[in-house]
């Protein structure tokens, strides 16, 4: 399991990587769960980052297709992009599952003619209901059979209720394994605090993101080194249990 840190600009990438961050990700924490950063941000930020990390990018929940090609033509132009550069294509704004196909279709569709080649991971909410948005049953079938890379359950609402709140460990559990067997990069976030990274580093899933966690004064305040460095050590005691990287 690796542990993802999400940073707003390039002066977060020092305390970030320092604390254990084993992949950055792009993310303007005031826009909501999946808030892009601004171009000029996001051109700093994969200037300023090392080579081997590798970089996740944000793209919001995009309205239609067209609006996720333009989100993904404008990182063609990204200077020193990493070997490892994942795109995250929300469907919170998709109102059935057909409007969701042609967002995961166009999705990877324009990723596939980047020269980047990022893979793109398809985003639904644990808190889908309260949302507005589709609940994650779904999301294999539709990431996988279309061409994804992976799937990331996360919360919409940043409201202090975490990722457990609206969904069980057994539940999460299934899940991850279901998606693991067809073949999908598995992440889960949502509001974790240490103990809820604690207790998705009990689940076979590859990757757990933070972002309010590891800042002083909540997702958008100070990203601090020290509370990254808690966080990797929790991933890591969980990587040393298992004797092998999950």
């Amino acid at each position: 399991m690796r542990l993802l840190v999400s940073v707003r600009s390039a002066a977060e990438l020092g305390p970030a990587i320092a604390g254990g961050a084993q992949i950055i990700d792009a993310k303007e924490p005031s826009l909501g769960s999946l808030g892009a950063v601004s171009a000029p941000a996001l051109r700093a930020i994969a200037e300023a980052l090392p080579p081997a990390v590798p970089l996740s990018v944000a793209l919001g929940d995009p309205a239609d297709a067209v609006a996720v090609e333009h989100a993904i033509a404008a990182l063609d132009g990204l200077a020193g992009v990493p070997r490892e550069l994942y795109l995250k294509v929300g469907l919170g704004s998709a109102a059935n599952l057909a409007m969701a196909e042609a967002l995961v279709v166009a999705a990877v569709g324009a990723a596939s003619r980047s020269p980047a080649c990022p893979a793109v991971i398809v985003v639904a909410y644990a808190d889908a209901p309260a949302a507005g948005a589709r609940p994650p049953d779904w999301l294999v079938e539709l990431a996988a059979g279309r061409g994804a890379a992976g799937v990331l359950v996360d919360t919409r609402a940043k409201d202090g209720r975490d990722l457990f709140h609206h969904v069980d460990e057994s539940t999460l559990r299934r899940w991850v394994v279901g998606a693991k067997r067809a073949g999908l990069l598995v992440a889960l976030a949502g509001s974790l605090s240490a103990e809820g990274v604690r207790r998705v580093a009990d689940l076979p899933a590859d990757v757990v993101g933070v972002r309010g966690a590891v800042c002083l004064g909540g997702r958008e305040g100070m990203l601090m080194e020290a509370l990254v460095r808690r966080l990797r050590s929790v991933v890591d005691a969980r990587v040393s249990r298992s004797g092998a990287v999950v």
